[in-house]
């Protein structure tokens, strides 16, 4: 008999994720590795001289401490490994179709709600429109050429001022120009804005917002990408 159900998928072990974290790293800074080894040999070296000081001297301390200082290295080195896999995930996914859905689903915490599809989209340009709830209010974040987003920004922000009434509405557009976000710095820019409303209040939001919103799962909509399988953006 066949199997009725197939076995659920295994995810990738912690090693595995170090590993695919550390190579995609390392396509960005190729001297990544340069720095992980001084790092280690620093931590290492900085124990060996706490353990010769220690008195009264004892090779098992200065062992001790050589390994103290070996695991201090590898903490370092894996926090710096991991500030620069976030400027590298910065880099490789700037200017590509749902770049900003992206960031907004997985980089503003709780207190935010944000989908990584788009609320519009123009299919022909892959112009599209993301929203972000929270206690600043609605964010209505345009990707794309921003003369060919007027349309569908200025219709996201209609409907959301008129189901949410009394609740502020920034927009932002992603970009390098001028009054333009670029997309390393969306996630603090959206943080930043100043507390408006209560969780209840969100919560309605939500609720209204999510009633009015057009089903968008039939169109050709760029989705949230993964920045570890990401390819270079084609130009427009």
């Amino acid at each position: 008999m066949a199997k009725r159900s197939s076995e659920p998928e295994k995810r990738p072990g912690f090693f595995s994720q170090i590993r695919s974290l550390f190579r995609f790293t390392r396509d960005i800074y190729p001297w990544l590795p340069w720095l992980q080894i001084s790092v280690l040999l620093l931590g290492i070296g900085g124990g060996l001289i706490v353990g010769f000081l220690m008195r009264p001297f004892s090779w098992i301390t200065v062992v001790l401490w050589a390994v103290t200082g070996l695991m201090v290295g590898v903490l370092a080195a894996m926090f710096i490994m991991t500030r620069l896999s976030t400027k590298a995930m910065y880099q490789k996914i700037d200017g590509m179709p749902g770049a900003a859905g992206h960031v907004l689903s997985t980089s503003l915490g709780r207190s935010w709600q944000a989908a990584d599809s788009p609320v519009g989209v123009n299919p022909k340009t892959q112009e599209a429109v993301y929203r972000a709830v929270g206690r600043g209010g609605i964010v209505v974040v345009g990707e794309g050429s921003r003369g060919r987003l007027t349309r569908l920004v200025n219709e996201e922000k209609v409907k959301a001022k008129r189901v949410a009434h009394g609740v502020p509405v920034t927009v932002l557009y992603l970009g390098h120009g001028e009054d333009e976000v670029p997309i390393d710095a969306l996630a603090k820019t959206v943080k930043k804005l100043p507390k408006s409303i209560d969780k209840p209040t969100q919560a309605a939001v939500i609720k209204r917002l999510e009633s009015v919103s057009q089903s968008l799962s039939s169109l050709p909509i760029p989705k949230g990408i993964d920045p570890l399988k990401a390819r270079a953006p084609r130009p427009r």
